[in-house]
């Protein structure tokens, strides 16, 4: 049992400071605060010459020596033969002017005078660290830290020949003092009022690792280190807190970055292989005669990425394990198709399919497609939303629990207790993550004799593949990355304020033509606070250039009642209004195909994965087919970078992979519905990519040769899974 160090009793901690630092990161122990690591480095390992200071952005370094101290008190500078008499009660300010030999600087002091009065000396070459700011066209650097250019002789050891880190004058490894890159942790409004600074952070982290290094034991097998080249846990905790230089906190970085993912993929992969080998799954053995009917009935053929993708899930269904299957498939790549012909597969062994959509939008369209595909089959179906009235519910509650209703398409009302079904076999979630964890949960919980039904989850938006790998790692994936034959490439083009009129007019054309026009705006009403075209305001100018007659116009936002939104969704996709404007609420499941132009006001505004599927809501006939970005001129970078690609590329997997660099993995997969399986402290998905790959293989090998992780060499495997540090939720069965 190992002596742990609470952080109260850390040097320079105290009860209020530890009550901060666990409310900022859960923190209790010395050991958990190492887990805290710096997100970023101020280079001290060079310095700067005074000449050639220019900004006021980054930190420097300078070395330099003292050319004259000057004290400032109430009534302006002290005489130098008062200095004898001084009580530094009554000096207001400290100006020292400094000079490396390519010019001058000044450093100036409002607090702790009378201590660096007595540090610093004229003529004595001192290091002055800070962040210079500009005045009257000169540099200077308010309370710089000052350190002397002597050199390190002596260091202490920890058990274990772990060295010693001291205080700030300390451990530079034979470099001149403030030769090291200095971390720079996170922090908050309560570390800053209790005081704890960037530099009271350090030495609080100083103070961490002589009191709990010593006792880290390795959490890697050897073999694991040796193969990977991974350094020891002491080496990487040490380095990644005070660096010896720039390879050792290279070293450290990429063992702590494989720990974390190696962990996180070996917590995924043996819950995947306990499931696969629990012989607890509904048995599908045959195709059934209903698939047969409705797939000889298909008026096209299916994509080979459609057929393989339903090869892979009959396979699972008549495996008599528990299918937990990811379908991924772009924009119009035919995901509905296949999950009408699983859910056949399911009736045509004498089981339910359940099809769970996010909105009332998507479930109605969803329902009318599989109506008219179920049309040879007699296959009983039915749609259950927040809609439908009392009397049909209860006839729809009867059909299910009765097994009459085959296929039932429906929102989050399909997962209500009084929703019963005889014999669930398949539940299918659509638009995945927009659901929560608990939500699809309780679908999962609608068993059939106790045994969980298969389970397909399909998304639109492209996952890059460290996030799958990471949010769905315990899942099979299915990826259909093949469009429908006749699909035309969807021409986008970006328009600016000065080209609007030009813009309308080409929409006047098109609906000249025959056909229709998406127009969708990022606000329901403006906002005081963003300059952006707000839908409100937009209808007007919109019923300006477009007046009825001949024109007709269909809105749809989140504001409307349900039945008016559905009236008016319906009109556009009848063909009885030639423009629907729009909030992004139709982002997913507006299928018109007659609708040939999306035209997305305030572009900048939105991310790079709702560009796309916006887009995607175009392109699905035999017509050209224009997504128009409308932006203003004055864009960010990063905005302009997000509208040259979506112009560039219609890659899906591009994009997302674009839009995880950009805006992070939480923000693309709606995580704070569905969550990542942990906590990243230093990994990122974005851009280590290679290391979760080589992490993931590295773990798949491990559970290969021993699933159970009973062999010796493996002791401290199971040993760290079992903290419970990687609380992997299972998607697909939570309980």
């Amino acid at each position: 049992m190992r002596n742990e160090t609470e952080i109260q009793y850390l040097p320079g901690v105290g009860p209020k400071r530890a009550e901060a630092l666990t409310s900022e990161f859960g923190v209790r122990y010395a050991s958990e605060l190492l887990r805290i690591y710096p997100f970023r480095y101020i280079d001290r390992t060079s310095f700067v010459r005074i000449a050639d200071v220019k900004g006021e952005s980054a930190y420097i370094q300078i070395l330099a020596s003292v050319r004259r101290i000057t004290l400032f008190g109430a009534k302006g500078e002290i005489a130098q033969e008062n200095l004898k008499e001084l009580k530094f009660n009554t000096v207001k300010r400290m100006s020292v002017w400094v000079t490396d030999g390519s010019g001058d600087m000044e450093m100036t002091f409002f607090r702790g005078i009378k201590w660096m009065f007595e540090k610093l000396s004229e003529g004595g070459t001192f290091i002055f660290f800070g962040k210079p700011s500009e005045y009257n066209g000169r540099f200077s650097i308010v309370h710089p830290e000052v350190d002397r250019p002597e050199k390190q002789t002596t260091a202490g050891m920890l058990p274990g020949g772990v060295p010693a880190v001291g205080d700030s004058d300390a451990r530079t490894s034979g470099n001149q003092v403030g030769g090291r890159l200095v971390g720079v942790y996170p922090s908050g409004e309560k570390l800053k009022n209790c005081g704890i600074t960037g530099k009271v952070m350090n030495r609080i982290m100083q103070g961490a690792l002589n009191a709990a290094l010593g006792q880290e034991e390795e959490t890697l097998p050897l073999y694991i280190l040796e193969k990977y080249g991974l350094a020891p846990i002491h080496y990487a905790l040490r380095n990644i807190h005070f660096p010896d230089n720039a390879e050792a906190l290279e070293k450290a970085r990429f063992r702590l970055k494989f720990e974390e993912l190696f962990f996180l993929q070996l917590a995924l992969l043996k819950q995947k292989f306990v499931r696969s080998r629990a012989e607890d799954g509904i048995m599908m053995p045959k195709v059934g005669e209903v698939f047969n009917k409705c797939y000889e009935a298909l008026p096209f053929p299916l994509t080979s990425a459609q057929k393989r993708v339903i090869t892979e899930i009959r396979d699972d269904m008549k495996s008599g394990h528990q299918m937990n299957r990811l379908l991924q498939g772009d924009v119009g790549s035919g995901k509905t198709m296949v999950a009408v012909l699983s859910a056949l597969i399911a009736v045509g062994n004498g089981y339910q399919a359940c099809i769970m959509a996010p909105t009332e939008v998507l479930a109605q369209q969803h329902y009318r497609n599989i109506c008219k595909y179920l049309a040879p089959t007699r296959v009983r179906a039915a749609l259950l939303t927040g809609s439908s009235r009392t009397a049909e519910r209860r006839e729809i509650h009867a059909g299910l629990e009765d097994g009459s209703i085959g296929i039932i398409v429906g929102t989050h009302a399909l997962i209500e207790d009084n929703v019963k079904f005889r014999k669930l076999g398949l539940a299918i979630v659509d638009e995945q993550h927009r659901f929560g964890v608990e939500q699809r949960a309780k679908l999962w919980r609608k068993t059939c004799d106790g045994k969980p039904p298969h389970v397909l989850v399909m998304t639109a938006t492209p996952i890059p593949r460290t996030l799958a790998m990471t949010l769905y790692g315990d899942l099979d994936v299915s990826v259909i990355d093949e469009l429908p034959p006749g699909r035309k490439p969807v021409q986008t083009i970006h328009g600016t304020e000065g080209k609007r009129l030009q813009m309308y007019n080409f929409l006047k054309k098109e609906i000249a033509s025959g056909r229709q026009v998406f127009i969708v705006y990022p606000l329901i009403f403006e906002s005081e606070k963003l300059d952006y075209q707000n839908l409100e305001n937009g209808i007007e100018t919109i019923r300006h250039y477009f007046p009825f007659p001949p024109y007709k116009i269909a809105v749809v936002h989140g504001k409307l009642d349900n039945e008016e939104k559905a009236f008016n969704m319906d009109a556009f996709s009848a063909g009885r209004a030639n423009i629907l404007v729009a909030t992004s609420v139709i982002e997913v499941g507006v299928d018109v195909p007659n609708a040939s132009v999306m035209v997305i006001e305030s572009a900048e505004r939105f991310g790079l994965s709702q560009l796309h599927q916006l887009r995607g809501r175009v392109g699905r006939g035999s017509d050209k087919a224009y997504c128009i970005l409308m932006t203003g001129h004055k864009m960010s970078k990063e905005s302009k970078n997000r509208i040259e690609l979506m112009c560039r590329t219609e890659n899906g997997f591009e994009i997302a992979e674009e839009d995880m660099k950009m805006r992070g993995p939480g923000d693309l997969e709606g995580t704070q519905q569905s969550g990542l399986p942990i906590a990243l402290n230093i990994a990122s998905l974005a851009r280590d990519g290679q290391i979760l790959g080589a992490a993931r293989n590295a773990a798949a090998a491990v559970l290969n040769e021993d699933p159970t992780l009973n062999l010796a060499k493996n002791v401290r495997l199971l040993l760290e899974l079992r903290k419970n540090k990687y609380g992997i939720k299972d998607y697909s069965n939570i309980s």
